[in-house]
């Protein structure tokens, strides 16, 4: 679904990204690890139109995407969320859902006058899909409450939710795990696998914790310095030595500590 040929991204004379090429399959949970600095998050802020990279080219089911904005992206169906969740924090769950398909007859001023009755039917068909959205969740028993009152994995959970609220192709996970307890991210986890397998949902996931990488993730990309390390099966890239040199700058002999 995505190529990414020889990307290059600079920041003065700073390689941020240098010269990376990845693929990232239909249908596939892809894991993009690495020490930190090693370039993931602004190669998913220039695969999803954050960034203009210096040089290099992105496509989407074949079609070249590179230096498309975010808004016209999101319309193609490909999403990202952020490490930090960006949720509005004074309306509910349920609104923050709500408020997430673009063209909605109430955004105009003048249509709130002269198509009510249109308005009222999308509003309804929207709280549908929202509560649906909240019991795939299992979130429900949130739906009213203030979303800034949400704990850090709840919000992740409610960033995920609003990438449900459009029909995705493919979704950026920018460290879902991060500030997360073990058995929200198991849910969290859940929710990607159910996803994944029944609604063919393609993410590509940036994350630390291997034992989450390991357990959603086929295959996994190792980047370095701003380069692609390695590719392969989880197991197979925990018992590569390059690997292992970029995260502890040591041989196989303590590869039992490395804590990607």
């Amino acid at each position: 679904m995505i190529r990414v040929e020889n990307l290059h991204k600079k920041f003065g004379g700073f390689s941020a990204v240098d010269g990376a090429s990845i693929e990232i399959g239909t249908g596939t949970i892809t894991g993009l690890v690495g020490p930190n600095g090693a370039g993931k998050s602004t190669l998913f802020n220039v695969i999803a139109g954050v960034h203009e990279p210096t040089s290099g080219r992105v496509l989407m089911d074949g079609e070249d995407i590179t230096g498309l904005p975010p808004h016209e992206l999101f319309h193609k169906g490909l999403l990202r969320t952020f490490q930090i969740a960006h949720e509005f924090s004074s309306m509910t769950v349920r609104e923050n859902l709500m408020m997430v398909p673009a063209g909605q007859t109430g955004e105009s001023l003048w249509k709130t006058w002269v198509m009510r009755a249109r308005i009222a039917q999308e509003e309804a068909a929207l709280l549908k899909k929202a509560d649906e959205v909240l019991d795939f969740l299992t979130i429900s028993h949130l739906r009213d409450e203030k979303a800034g009152n949400l704990s850090g994995g709840q919000k992740k959970l409610l960033e995920l939710g609003r990438t449900m609220m459009v029909d995705a192709k493919i979704v950026f996970l920018d460290e879902v795990g991060a500030g997360v307890n073990r058995t929200l991210l198991n849910t969290i986890g859940d929710a990607i696998i159910r996803l994944n397998k029944e609604r063919g949902y393609t993410f590509c996931v940036i994350e630390h914790d291997m034992d989450f990488i390991g357990r959603l993730c086929d295959p996994v990309i190792v980047m370095a310095e701003g380069k692609v390390l390695a590719k392969g099966h989880p197991d197979t890239i925990m018992q590569n030595e390059a690997v292992i040199e970029a995260y502890l700058g040591r041989g196989l002999k303590n590869k039992d500590k490395v804590g990607m």
